[in-house]
C-alpha cells in the first residue's frame, strides 16, 4: 500500500503534475463515523471558495492529442471505457477535495500501461468523483482511479518516494467510499477554509454554479421506519444528515428500517450521523436463523466487502454504473424496488420485529435513481430471520444541505 501525499509529485503520472491538470489543498483529515463511507454521504468531500481545483478541459484535451493517443488508450482502458467514451465521460465528473485520508486503486503509466497499485490518497488531494460520488481521478497528473478492493482494516501503508508520514495521519481514520445507491445531481461538500459554509455542487460542474449554505443549520432527522435501507439514505442526504450502520459492511437497500438513533424529529447538525437499525429481507421460501448475505446492493467492481481482501492486477471487466459515463439524458427514472434484495416480504415467525409492509416512503432528495436491483440468493431454510439493530452510535461531523434543484441539462467543460 503506497502513501500518497497531497502536493508530492507521482513518478509515473499520467501526465506532469507541473502541467496545471489540478491543485491540492492543505487539508487536515478528519475523523470519520466509520471506515466505510458511502458516495452521498453529505460532506464527506470539500471544496473552496477560490477558482476551480481540477482543469478538466485541459485534460480532455491531452487525452484527445494524437500524440497521447498509446496514453488514451491505457487511460480509458483502466477504467473500462473506450477511447470515444473518455470525453462523454469526463463532462459527467465533478471536482473535489477529499476531507478523509481516502484508500483507492490508483494506476501508474508505465511503457504504455495503466499499472495498477493500491494506494492511500492523503486528505487534501483534489480528485474527480463520478455520479455515484466514488473517486474517479487524481487531478494533479490525471491518473484515472478505481475503488480500493481489500481489507481496510489490515493495511500496511509504506511512506516513500517523497511521500513522508503526513502530520495528523491515523490509520483507524481511513475512509473507503462505496457508490451511492442512486444517480447524485448535486454534491454536499464543505469548504475547506472555513466549515460553516456549505457548498452545493452540480454533478458535472466545476464550481461555476456552486450555492451556498449554513452547514450549523439544524435540521429535522425525518421518519424512517419502515422505509428501506436505500430509501433512509437517500432521504437521511437530503436533509443533510448521513447514514450509519454497525457492522462490518452496509446492508442491502432493501433491508427495513425498524429504528432509528437519534429518533424522527431530532435536529442535528450538518453530515451528523443517524444510525439505523433494520431486518434484512427474505425470499418467500423461507428463512434461517442467520439470514445470508445477498452481498452488497453496490455495482459489482466495487469491494464486495471491506474485509475481504481483492486485489487484482488489472481493472475488472464489465464496470459498474458508478464508472461509466453519465446518462446523457440526465432524466431521473422513477423509484423502483431498492437494489440488494427481493420484495420484502414479512418474517414467518415473530422472533424478529416484523417489517412494515405498507409504508414506503420516496426518497428525499428529487431527481435521483436506484441502482439497478439485483438478486438476493435464497436463505437457507430453518429458523426465523433475526433482525440486526445497530447499537446506539452517533457522531457529528461539522454541520445541512438541501434538497437537489430539478434537473438541467448536462454542460459540456470546454
Amino acid at each position: 500500500m503506497k502513501a500518497v501525499a497531497a502536493g508530492a509529485a507521482s513518478l509515473a503520472p499520467f501526465f506532469d503534475e507541473r502541467s496545471g491538470l489540478g491543485r491540492d489543498a492543505d487539508v487536515r483529515s478528519r475523523p470519520a463515523h466509520s471506515g466505510l463511507q458511502q458516495g452521498d454521504t453529505p460532506g464527506l468531500y470539500g471544496g473552496t471558495g477560490e477558482a476551480a481545483i481540477c482543469d478538466v478541459a485541459r485534460l480532455k484535451r491531452y487525452l484527445a492529442e494524437p500524440r497521447n493517443d498509446r496514453k488514451a488508450r491505457a487511460w480509458a482502458g483502466a477504467l473500462d471505457l473506450r477511447t470515444d467514451e473518455i470525453p462523454g465521460y469526463l463532462d459527467g465528473l465533478t471536482p473535489v477535495l477529499l476531507r478523509h485520508d481516502t484508500l483507492v486503486r490508483n494506476h501508474d503509466y508505465k511503457k504504455g500501461k495503466a499499472v495498477p497499485f493500491n494506494a492511500l490518497l492523503q486528505a487534501g488531494i483534489a480528485i474527480l468523483v463520478d455520479d455515484q460520488g466514488m473517486p474517479a481521478v487524481k487531478c494533479s497528473c490525471g491518473n484515472p482511479l478505481r475503488p480500493f478492493e481489500g481489507d481496510r482494516n489490515r493495511i500496511s501503508v509504506s511512506f516513500d518516494d517523497g511521500n513522508e508520514r503526513w502530520k495528523g495521519y491515523d490509520r483507524s481514520e481511513v475512509v473507503v467510499v462505496r457508490p451511492a445507491s442512486h444517480e447524485l445531481k448535486r454534491i454536499a461538500l464543505v469548504d475547506v477554509e472555513d466549515p460553516g459554509r456549505g457548498v452545493e455542487r452540480p454533478v458535472g460542474t466545476a464550481g461555476e454554479e456552486d450555492t451556498a449554505f449554513d452547514t450549523r443549520k439544524r435540521r429535522a432527522v425525518p421518519s424512517l421506519i419502515g422505509t428501506t435501507f436505500g430509501e433512509a439514505s437517500r432521504r437521511l442526504a437530503g436533509r443533510g444528515l448521513a447514514v450509519a450502520y454497525d457492522g462490518e459492511d452496509l446492508p442491502p437497500d432493501g433491508s427495513r428500517v425498524t429504528a432509528s438513533d437519534p429518533a424522527a424529529g431530532a435536529e442535528l447538525r450538518f453530515g451528523t450521523h443517524v444510525t439505523l437499525s433494520v431486518v434484512r429481507d427474505e425470499s418467500p421460501s423461507g428463512g434461517g436463523t442467520t439470514p445470508p448475505d445477498p452481498g452488497p446492493s453496490r455495482p459489482a467492481t466495487s469491494p464486495s466487502s471491506p474485509s475481504s481482501p481483492s486485489s487484482p492486477s488489472s481493472p475488472s471487466s464489465g464496470p459498474s454504473k458508478s464508472e461509466r459515463p453519465a446518462s446523457s439524458s440526465g432524466t431521473p427514472e422513477a423509484p423502483s424496488t431498492p437494489a440488494g434484495s427481493a420484495p420484502p416480504s414479512p418474517p414467518s415467525t415473530a422472533s424478529g420485529p416484523p417489517p412494515p409492509s405498507t409504508r414506503s416512503a420516496p426518497p428525499e432528495p428529487p431527481g435521483t435513481t436506484s441502482a439497478p436491483p439485483r438478486t438476493a440468493p435464497p436463505p437457507p431454510t430453518g429458523g426465523p430471520a433475526s433482525s440486526a439493530p445497530a447499537t446506539s452510535v452517533s457522531a457529528t461531523s461539522e454541520a445541512p444541505t438541501t434538497s437537489a434543484p430539478a434537473e438541467r441539462p448536462r454542460r459540456t467543460r470546454e
